[in-house]
């Protein structure tokens, strides 16, 4: 049985929250989604509603199909049965409004920094590139091979080639999970400033609570295929990783996972 807390006022998705956000990010329904490989099923009839603009994060054990569902959302697989709904419309193939960034950094080496970001060869992408480069803080970085770069640099010139695309729906799958700590946190914060100037949709994939505490709107945990449950975070931004009242959440979500 799916357990949800719901404090979608305070946390800003009221009729007043939600007409701030009209138009900034695309709305998206997960309907009655399975998905199995033999017979084994992943997504048992998972059904989720986000509103335009919300920042979401996904918790749960490994294998029970978060990743399986990012695939779903980006249409690079096909559910057995229900669908995933994207500002309206069923999905159908890969969505250009809808980009994923994973833990690994997957930039070409042979290409520049740059030439990564700008990797679809958009007219005008050089300037595009730098662009985003700036916003996620390696312009001066462009010209450089990424053999030559840091774990957290390789990521946020991954998420610069993100954002290049401007995306509506941001799905990020454990995008951090390999940093260290203190790169971790730094990452947090950049996505997070991106986040409230993009207003872009955004699913985060995390085993990490305290990281799905600290970033979404709201946390979710799957399990058995289900969302099991589902609560809001009400918490001001920026948030104070050890207010008393986080761990406290933190500690109900990790009951249900």
């Amino acid at each position: 049985m799916l357990k949800r807390l719901d404090n979608r006022q305070d946390a800003g998705f009221g009729a007043e929250g939600e007409a701030k956000l009209k138009g900034l990010g695309k709305s998206l329904k997960l309907e009655a989604l399975k998905r199995a490989f033999g017979q084994r099923v992943v997504l048992d009839g998972l059904s989720l509603d986000v509103p335009a603009g919300q920042f979401v994060a996904i918790v749960g054990r490994s294998g029970v199909g978060k990743s399986t569902l990012m695939r779903l959302i980006v249409g690079l697989d096909q559910p057995e049965a229900g669908q995933v709904v994207i500002d309206g419309k069923p999905v159908r193939g890969l969505q250009d409004s809808v980009r994923l960034l994973f833990q690994d950094a997957r930039l070409l080496p042979w290409q520049s920094v740059l030439s990564n970001v700008g990797i679809a060869r958009a007219p005008g992408w050089r300037e595009t590139a730098l662009e985003a480069l700036r916003e996620v803080g390696l312009a001066d970085r462009a010209n450089d091979w990424p053999a030559v770069l840091s774990g957290g640099q390789r990521q946020r010139v991954a998420l610069a080639r993100v954002l290049v695309g401007r995306p509506s729906v941001l799905l990020l799958d454990e995008p951090f999970g390999a940093l260290d700590a203190l790169t971790r946190v730094e990452m947090h914060e950049l996505l997070e400033s991106l986040w409230l100037e993009r207003r872009f949709t955004t699913l985060l994939i995390t085993h990490d609570v305290a990281e799905a505490v600290a970033l979404a709107d709201r946390v979710v945990v799957i399990k058995n295929g289900r969302l099991a449950f589902d609560v809001d975070v009400s918490a001001e931004r920026p948030r104070d990783r050890t207010d008393p009242e986080l761990a406290a959440l933190q500690a109900r979500i990790l009951k249900e996972v």
